[in-house]
């Protein structure tokens, strides 16, 4: 696959909804043509412990930050025509698909890839096939895991390598 958008969300809380910040990095003929980076006000705007410490975001980070709507209104136009790419695609898809309910948007059906997924037929023998134990499988290292943007980037790496 040469056309895609890797994505990563990371949440306030529990809830799939409280998108609290989105990385997006946008290859086109297998080259990074864009990125896209930006903290969300989260819907419902709580954090609990255990979000904050794996990603270091606190409602006082996102109090100013625009809420999702805002933000996909930016995003959209950058992954037109592409199908998005996430590393553990049912969290990232999921939450999505939530935030849009949230905010009564139409949702317009992304197609969705999984490198997780593929990961553990390429990689069988690897100890986990955590994003940064994959990346790190496929020459990429991470250096900033759980920042969206980050995660991203080494989402579009892995996707290059084995998609």
């Amino acid at each position: 696959m040469r056309d895609f958008a890797a994505i990563d969300f990371e949440t306030a809380n529990n809830q799939r909804s409280s998108v609290c910040s989105v990385g997006v990095v946008v290859v086109r003929n297998g080259e990074i043509t864009d990125t896209f980076y930006s903290l969300i006000n989260p819907e419902p705007n709580y954090y609990n412990y255990w979000c904050s410490k794996v990603h270091g975001l606190t409602r006082e980070d996102t109090e100013d930050a625009p809420v999702f709507p805002h933000v996909w209104r930016q995003i959209e136009p950058i992954i037109e025509g592409v199908p998005l790419v996430a590393h553990n695609r049912p969290f990232d898809e999921s939450c999505l698909k939530a935030v849009f309910r949230v905010y009564q948007m139409d949702y317009p059906d992304y197609t969705f890839y999984d490198t997780l997924c593929v990961a553990r037929k390429v990689f069988p023998t690897l100890p986990n096939h955590q994003l940064h134990t994959v990346a790190a499988a496929c020459g990429y290292r991470l250096g900033n895991h759980h920042h969206a943007l980050a995660d991203a980037e080494a989402c579009a790496w892995i996707a290059r390598e084995i998609l």
